[in-house]
């Protein structure tokens, strides 16, 4: 069936993960995303793991672009993450990170929210390096394989994370579930999952360029992982408070699941 959005798809078409960094996630003069897309993301997740007592050996992250602040807490609660990607701009960013090679990515604008979140933490160099000694791999996805990341099979892992894929991923409902299902057997039975998304969104935009988002809500996502023989732990939603013409969601969900056994 022919696609009538006339947004690109992220795991399509080309995706400038640089530019997607540069306006979402930067510490330059008007990012007005720094509460939403920073700070929710990095409190919200320390708090969904400590609480929920979320830990194990294996942590697979399915997230759209090359950010990795999501992985701040992770990398104290998992002892070895796999990152997977769709394409290799995003694969190429994010290597240049972990290898700290020359133009990566500067994330240093976030100590301070990790700090305030994490009281007398590490210094942040020490967190940055916990990161990259916890990416093990980072493999490149085909969403429609049977086996995602063939011929690479994965070991069955303890947790998995992902925020916003399944926004950018999913043109309709049928879409999200299919995928949803896909992740979930990526996990261990009783593993968790920690889902990050948007609601009412239709669009994001990265450069010139726009990138279809699913549109949901909070009903539709819970129905969804109960569907899917999950046991919902853990929700919170948080009200947009950036002013921005570069996307139209109205509000972040974080919400964390087990695996019924």
């Amino acid at each position: 069936m022919m696609d009538s959005s006339p947004h690109k798809l992220y795991h399509v078409h080309d995706f400038d993960s640089r530019q997607h960094l540069e306006h979402y996630y930067s510490d330059k003069p008007g990012m007005v995303f720094r509460d939403d897309t920073l700070k929710f993301i990095i409190e919200n997740l320390r708090e969904v793991f400590t609480v929920g007592h979320i830990n194990g050996d294996i942590l697979v992250d399915l997230s759209p672009g090359s950010f990795i602040h999501h992985l701040y807490s992770a990398c104290e609660f998992f002892k070895n993450i796999i990152v997977l990607k769709a394409n290799n701009r995003c694969i190429m960013e994010l290597k240049r990170w972990v290898d700290e090679r020359t133009g990566a990515f500067y994330w240093g604008h976030t100590s301070a929210l990790l700090q305030e979140t994490e009281g007398n933490s590490d210094q942040f160099e020490e967190k940055e390096g916990k990161v990259r000694s916890a990416i093990q791999h980072v493999v490149k996805y085909d969403l429609e394989k049977e086996n995602m990341t063939d011929p690479l099979v994965l070991p069955p892992a303890d947790c998995v994370i992902s925020a916003w894929l399944l926004d950018v991923i999913s043109k309709d409902q049928d879409d999200y579930i299919r995928y949803l299902r896909k992740f979930s057997r990526l996990l261990n039975p009783g593993g968790h999952l920690i889902l990050i998304g948007v609601f009412d969104a239709t669009f994001i935009t990265v450069g010139k360029d726009k990138f279809h988002v699913f549109t949901y809500d909070e009903d539709f996502v819970r129905k969804a992982l109960v569907g899917e023989g999950f046991i919902i732990d853990y929700c919170n939603v948080k009200e947009r408070t950036a002013l921005s013409d570069l996307t139209d969601y109205k509000a972040f969900i974080s919400i964390a699941a087990h695996k019924e056994k």
